[in-house]
C-alpha cells in the first residue's frame, strides 16, 4: 500500500489529485488510480504504471468532477495487474474506496460478503471495505453508520477515503497515516502532506479511530463508536521548495549534497524539549534503541556512540522487536528512530513497549507523524522532506543528533558540538569527489556481487552503505565486520570480487590492513575509503581528517554517491527504486 489523496471542492478534481499522486511518487507504487463523481455518476480509471504514463495512455485528469480520489499501489495482496490497482468499486458502482494497510480478516470477511451477492473484481484485501461500505449503507441509508459498522468489522491496520454519489467523501484511520488539507471552499485527504501542499498549509492530522465525513453543508469528525470529536487545525512548516529537484538530475542527489546543511540544522533543537529528552534518558535504568532499514543503523551507531560516553544500552531490531518486548518494564525507555515516523514495526515496537510501562522517545524527521504523537518526548532531525526512497540526509541528520544528546548526557564532548564547522568543511570536501565516485562506479558497475568491509564505528556504516547498493543499483551488496573475514566470508571472495573497505587512519587501521592484504591476495579488487594514501587500494577514495570519532558521518557519503552512480550506471531510477516504499506502512 502506497498514497492516498481525496479531494472535494469547486476545482476539477482529476487534475489535482494527479499532481498530488506525482508529490507523493518518492513512496514508491506499482500502479495507479483515479475515481471521480459527476452529476452523481461514478467514473473511474487505473492501471499499472508510473503516473504520468497511465495518465498518457488512459486521461486520468480528463474524469470530470469536483469530487474523487486517486491512489498508487504497492502490491501486498493480488499480483501487479489493472483489476488490482485502486480505486475500488462496491456492486452497485455507487461507492468508491482507496486503501493503506492490510485488512488482516479480508478472507472471512470477503466469504461472508459473497454469501451475501457480493462480486468481487480483484485479488486485494482493500476491496472488502468497499462491499462493506455498500452492505451497511443499504441497512441504514447514513454514509456515519455505514463507516461506523465498516471499521468495527476490519482487523489489522487501515487508513481509507470513501465518496459515496451523494457527493460526500469519507476517511478512517488505525495505525495508518490520514491527513485532512483545509483550504478556503475545498478539502483533501491525503496520506501523506506533501498531496495537498501546493495548495493548503493547513492539515488536521487524524488520530487513530477517527472517522472524518466531508459533505456539501460541513467537514464532522466522529469515533468509532460514533460520538462526535474534535480536532485542531495545524499549520505545516515545511518549505514547498524542499519538494524540488532543483539543479540536480535526481531528488537522491540533491539530497546527498545537502548534508553539508543538514547535519547542522539537526543540532538546532529547542531548549526545553532537548532538557526533557535528555532528562528522561538520564532517569532511566535501561535503555533500548530500535529502528527498521537506515534507522537501524543509526540505532547501531547510537549504541557504540553512548558507549564511549559509558552509557549502556541495548538495540533491537524493531521487526523483531516483538520477540524481546518482555525485556522492557517501567524502569526502561524505548528509543525509536524513524525517518517517517510511520514505519509499521516501529510503530508496533513503540505500543508494545508502551503496554510493558516504558517510557517512549523519537528521533523523527516528521514532527506530526504517528511516532511524535505517541512518544513522551521527541527531537525534529530538520531535514526537511526526503523524497529519494533510499535514505541518505536523514540518515547523518539523525547520527549528528545522536551524537548531540550524547555531548549533553553524557556530560563530556564527544567532539560535535565543537566541530560543526569543521564538518561541513569536511562533506564539502567529500562532495566535490562526486565526478572520481562516478569514475570508480562506472569501472566497477557490472559487478554481481561488493562487499564492504570495516570495525568498530566503521561496521554499521559498512550496513548501510551495503544497503544503500542494494536499494539504489540492484546489486548484491553485504556489509560486513572485517574481524569476521575468517570465520566464513573469505570463502566468497576471488579475483572477481570488489571489496569496499572503510580504512580511516585511526585505531582500526593496522587490523583492517591486514585484512585487506588476506583478501588482496585472493585477486579481489580493493576501494580504499581513507584518508591515507595506500598503494594496495586498486581505487582510493580520500577523505578528509577529522576527529576519530566522528568519521561515520562522512565516510557513508562516498558510499551513497557510489550507489547513486551504480544505479545510474545500470540503468536504474535511483529515487524510485523497485519493489520499495517510502514508509513501510505494512509488516
Amino acid at each position: 500500500m502506497c498514497s492516498i489523496i481525496g479531494y472535494k471542492g469547486n476545482e476539477h478534481a482529476s487534475s489535482i489529485l494527479i499532481e498530488g499522486l506525482k508529490k507523493m511518487e518518492y513512496r514508491g507504487y506499482d500502479s495507479v488510480g483515479i475515481a471521480t463523481i459527476k452529476s452523481g455518476k461514478l467514473l473511474t480509471r487505473k492501471g499499472v504504471g508510473k503516473v504520468a504514463e497511465v495518465n498518457k495512455s488512459l486521461g486520468l485528469d480528463e474524469l470530470p468532477g469536483n469530487l474523487g480520489i486517486g491512489h498508487t499501489r504497492w502490491a501486498t495482496h493480488g499480483g501487479i495487474v489493472d483489476s488490482n490497482a485502486h480505486p475500488h468499486l462496491a456492486c452497485d458502482s455507487t461507492i468508491a474506496v482507496v486503501h493503506n494497510g492490510i485488512v488482516e480478516n479480508y478472507d472471512e470477511l470477503k466469504d461472508e460478503l459473497t454469501r451475501s451477492g457480493h462480486v468481487f473484481k480483484s485479488e486485494t484485501d482493500s476491496e472488502v471495505i468497499a462491499h462493506l461500505l455498500e452492505e451497511y449503507f443499504e441497512i441504514t441509508q447514513d454514509i456515519r453508520l455505514s463507516m461506523i459498522f465498516t471499521c468495527k468489522r476490519l482487523t489489522g491496520s487501515f487508513a481509507f477515503v470513501a465518496i459515496f454519489n451523494s457527493s460526500t467523501m469519507c476517511g478512517a484511520r488505525y495505525d495508518e497515516p490520514l491527513i485532512v488539507g483545509v483550504g478556503n471552499d475545498d478539502y483533501f485527504l491525503s496520506s501523506d502532506i506533501l498531496g495537498f501542499l501546493n495548495y493548503t498549509d493547513r492539515a488536521i492530522f487524524l488520530d487513530n479511530r477517527d472517522i472524518v465525513i466531508i459533505d456539501d453543508s460541513d467537514i464532522s469528525f466522529f469515533d468509532f463508536n460514533g460520538d462526535r470529536i474534535s480536532r485542531r487545525i495545524t499549520q505545516v512548516a515545511w518549505e514547498l521548495g524542499d519538494a524540488d529537484k532543483g539543479k540536480y538530475a535526481h531528488h537522491t542527489l540533491k539530497e546527498i549534497h545537502e548534508q553539508q546543511n543538514t547535519i547542522v540544522k539537526s543540532m538546532k533543537q529547542n531548549k526545553k524539549t532537548l532538557e526533557r529528552f535528555c532528562d528522561i534518558m538520564t532517569r532511566a535504568k535501561n535503555i533500548y534503541i530500535t529502528g527498521s532499514g537506515t534507522s537501524y543503523h543509526s540505532a547501531l551507531l547510537a549504541k557504540q556512540i553512548f558507549s564511549k560516553s559509558k552509557i549502556h544500552v541495548e538495540t533491537i531490531m524493531s521487526s523483531e522487536f516483538q520477540y524481546s518486548s518482555d525485556l522492557l518494564d517501567e524502569n526502561s525507555i524505548l528509543l525509536a528512530i524513524s525517518q517517517s515516523g510511520e514505519t509499521a514495526d516501529v510503530i508496533q515496537s513503540v505500543k508494545s513497549a508502551k503496554a510493558m510501562g516504558a517510557k517512549i522517545l523519537s528521533i523523527v524527521n516528521i514532527p506530526t507523524s504517528s511516532l511524535a504523537r505517541l512518544s513522551d518526548s521527541y527531537l525534529e532531525v530538520n531535514c526537511g522532506p526526503e523524497i529519494g526512497v533510499a535514505a541518505t540526509k536523514s540518515f547523518t541528520s539523525q547520527l549528528a543528533l545522536l551524537y548531540y544528546v550524547t555531548d549533553i548526557i553524557g556530560r563530556k564532548s564527544n567532539g560535535i558540538s565543537t566541530s560543526k564547522d569543521m564538518l561541513v568543511r569536511a562533506i564539502s570536501e567529500v562532495l566535490e569527489l562526486d565526478s572520481k565516485i562516478e569514475r570508480i562506479a562506472n569501472q566497477i558497475k557490472g559487478s554481481r556481487d561488493v562487499y564492504i568491509l570495516g570495525r568498530s564505528l566503521h561496521f554499521p556504516v559498512c550496513l548501510e552503505g551495503a544497503l544503500k547498493i542494494k536499494e539504489l543499483s540492484y546489486i548484491h551488496a553485504e556489509g560486513m565486520a572485517a574481524g569476521e573475514l575468517k570465520h566464513g566470508p573469505l570463502a566468497l571472495i576471488d579475483n572477481g570480487s570488489i571489496v569496499i573497505v572503510i580504512h580511516p587512519n585511526d585505531s582500526t587501521y593496522v587490523d583492517t590492513l591486514s585484512n585487506i592484504h588476506t583478501i588482496k591476495s585472493r585477486g579481489a579488487k580493493i576501494v580504499g575509503i581513507s584518508n591515507k594514501k595506500n598503494s594496495i587500494y586498486d581505487y582510493q577514495i580520500t577523505i578528509p581528517t577529522i576527529s576519530e570519532f566522528l568519521y561515520p558521518l562522512i565516510e557513508i557519503i562516498p558510499l551513497q554517491l557510489l550507489a547513486y552512480y551504480l544505479a545510474i550506471g545500470n540503468n536504474a531510477n535511483p529515487d524510485y527504486p523497485r519493489n520499495l516504499a517510502k514508509s513501510v506502512t505494512v509488516k
